[in-house]
Parts: C-alpha cells; structure tokens; sequence
C-alpha cells in the first residue's frame, strides 16, 4: 500500500506525504487519540529507562515526540533521530530548540533501511508509529539488527487492529468517517489521512509480526497491548 499509488516507490511516496503534513500532524494526531498516544509514548520510555541506554537511535522520529520524551526521562543517552522526511525533521528541530535539548538529541534525514550507522554500536533503537510506514519492514528490522551491539534492544510502538469484535468496530467507525474526512481537510492531503488509518489494516498482526522478528534473529521477543490493542508495544533482544 501507498500513500499516492503513483509510479514512485513507497518509500519516496512516504517521504512527499509527511513533507506535505508536516505542518499539521501533531495537532491532529493528539486529536486523534485524544492525547492517549502520550501514554503510550510514557510506558516506552519507562522500558528504555529500565534498559539503562547511553546509544539510543529514534528510528522515524518524525515531530521528535519520543525522543524528546527520552532526553526529558534518560539523562545520560545521547539520542539520535532519523526521519526520511526533512519537513517533520525541521519541526522536530524547533520542538527540540524551544526545550533546550540540543546536547541530547541530534536529528539526520536518513533511510531505516539503510542507515549511516555503523554496526553493532546501539544500545536501544526505538520505533513510534512509523514500522507501518517502511518499504520494506523485513529489512528495516535486519538493518536495526546489524546496528544494535549483542544485548541490545528493539522496542516499537505501532498501531493495529484490535481483536475485540466490538472494539473493532468502533475503532474502523471512528477511523472512517473521522479521521479520514477530518484529517484530510485540516492537512489538506486527503490521500494521506486515507493511507494512514488503512495501513494499519496491512500491517502485520501482533503474533505475526512477532515472529517476523524472531525470523530476523531477535530473542525474547513480547509485546503489550495498549488501551484493547488499539497499540502494541513490541520489544525484542540482539542476541
């Protein structure tokens, strides 16, 4: 699935689609979740806390949301942020300035499947809300593999469908005809408040894509449902 369905590739479809909904994706995506995603983004950092990092790369950072919550809660790491797209990276940047982070966190536009790191060198690789969004999900997990050192780890935040057939259908009702209608006029790129919600759907279940990660080589790998599995935090270890 892609954002525009044109002859460009997902990834470059991607990257023209938060260029274009830079400027609005915060405010609708607290909206959105009625703010619900900055529990979520707090139970992640709490995981990292625990994991006592000093090497933690934001894979698409986006806006900087994580990241920021990681400088704020994780003294002592020296956070990187990665993003394809430079106008989410330039909000970031400014999100970043307002609150005095610039010796914690440094922002390069870069591809999660093939990134300028060398290997084994992390310590944590954390992803919110942007596996959905990959070329290719399978690569971007064995391209994170290669540059977490033995012990480190993986943790992703990622929407999916909840199993509750009654949840389920509330959440694709809301998804529908709010966030598809509403986003798109407020952003101005219906296309891309169709893509978002719907990727959701494409993307693996919660079992299957535990196992795409222990297929990519990673161990003890879990995961823990948010608010009736609206989200997912995904965890795995480097051997």
């Amino acid at each position: 699935m892609k954002p525009y369905n044109s002859n460009k590739s997902k990834k470059e479809e991607v990257q023209q689609m938060f260029d274009n909904i830079a400027p609005t994706y915060d405010k609708l995506n607290h909206i959105f979740s009625l703010s619900i995603d900055k529990m979520w983004r707090r139970r992640v950092v709490r995981l990292v806390r625990r994991m006592h990092p000093q090497r933690i790369l934001d894979l698409a950072t986006g806006t900087g949301d994580l990241a920021i919550a990681m400088a704020k809660r994780i003294h002592k790491a020296n956070i990187m942020g990665v993003d394809l797209s430079e106008n989410m990276l330039s909000v970031a940047a400014e999100k970043i300035r307002r609150q005095g982070l610039d010796d914690h966190i440094v922002l390069y536009q870069g591809d999660a499947e093939n990134l300028d790191i060398a290997d084994d060198v992390l310590d944590v690789v954390t992803i919110a809300f942007g596996a959905r969004n990959f070329g290719n999900i399978e690569v971007g997990l064995q391209e994170i593999m290669r540059t977490l050192h033995s012990g480190g780890h993986i943790v992703i935040l990622e929407f999916s469908t909840p199993r509750n057939p009654l949840v389920r259908y509330f959440y694709r009702l809301y998804s529908n005809h709010v966030m598809k209608p509403v986003g798109g006029l407020i952003s101005h790129d219906r296309k891309a408040y169709d893509y978002l919600p719907d990727s959701i759907e494409e993307f693996p279940a919660p079992d299957e894509f535990m196992a795409l990660m222990r297929r990519v080589g990673f161990e003890e790998c879990k995961r823990r449902s948010q608010s009736f599995g609206i989200a997912q935090i995904y965890i795995g270890k480097k051997p």
